[in-house]
């Protein structure tokens, strides 16, 4: 038999296990852990099968004084057949999209503070801004800025709050718009911290008759309570007490002294 003849019969039988390889590779349900497992369908080990086919059908193919460059040629061209034939062309699964559940900016991976409420400043561990540091986050403190170390109420604060500029109609107890604005504030701190009860306190000046301030101060914080309950704060969650002019914080004998006593304050009601 001739030399080329026994190339080119070469160089078939390995044409057809090649392509059993390469078509084993691609069967339904064999898995992509068999595909990577089996080493004869690796394409390093495809493309030296395919250098072979080729170099034997370049061989076996080409004239007796053309059969070393028919093989070269050959080989490379199967080589590259083979590598190709069993590459692994199945798509690769995506990696899904980071996701910021909350919407604050951070991603839910890194997010130490998930479920954050909307337009709420974070930082850079996905948690709300507490800028004094005293545990309660700014959108739910009502005394920012408490000195450091300082220990405060579920409100943020130290001690009672006084609600200043809260003022009310001259000898009543309706509201002015300055106190509304003020409230409106206040209202959006409880909605936030819907967990806190408060209480609402009334003071007067020691202007006129006991009885008659002690009801005064009664109905101012029964106001205030009113309207906070219309911006969405529970009446179950206020207590309102009036102290008349019983607790002043200031002198009565001056105009200054008297409108400092003339005040509401707002505590936490345990």
């Amino acid at each position: 038999m001739k030399k080329s003849t026994t190339g080119l019969l070469l160089g078939s039988a390995l044409v057809v296990g090649l392509s059993g390889c390469a078509s084993s590779a691609s069967q339904p349900g064999t898995g992509a852990s068999a595909s990577s497992d089996a080493w004869y369908q690796h394409p390093f080990v495809c493309g030296l099968a395919g250098s072979l086919i080729g170099g034997g059908i370049g061989y076996g193919t080409s004239s007796e004084s053309d059969e070393d460059q028919g093989a070269a040629i050959g080989a490379t061209a199967g080589a590259t057949i083979g590598a190709m034939l069993c590459a692994d062309t199945s798509p690769q699964p995506m990696e899904p999209a980071p996701t910021d559940t909350d919407g604050d900016g951070v991603f839910d991976a890194d997010d130490q503070c998930p479920g954050t409420p909307a337009g709420v400043a974070v930082d850079a561990v996905g948690c709300p801004l507490d800028s004094d540091g005293d545990g309660v986050p700014d959108y739910q403190d009502q005394c920012p800025g408490t000195p450091a170390g300082a220990e405060v109420n579920a409100l943020g604060c130290v001690e009672d709050l006084v609600l200043r500029d809260v003022n009310f109609e001259f000898d009543s107890a309706t509201l002015t718009m300055g106190a509304e604005q003020i409230l409106d504030g206040v209202a959006e701190k409880l909605r936030a911290n819907e967990n806190v009860r408060v209480r609402i306190e009334g003071h007067t000046d020691a202007m006129g008759s006991d009885a008659y301030n002690q009801d005064l101060s009664q109905r101012r914080a029964d106001s205030v309570a009113d309207y906070l309950a219309g911006q969405g704060i529970d009446m179950e969650r206020m207590r309102t007490i009036g102290y008349g002019e019983s607790q002043p914080i200031a002198s009565n004998e001056t105009d200054a002294g008297r409108a400092q006593n003339r005040r509401v304050e707002l505590g936490e009601w345990e």
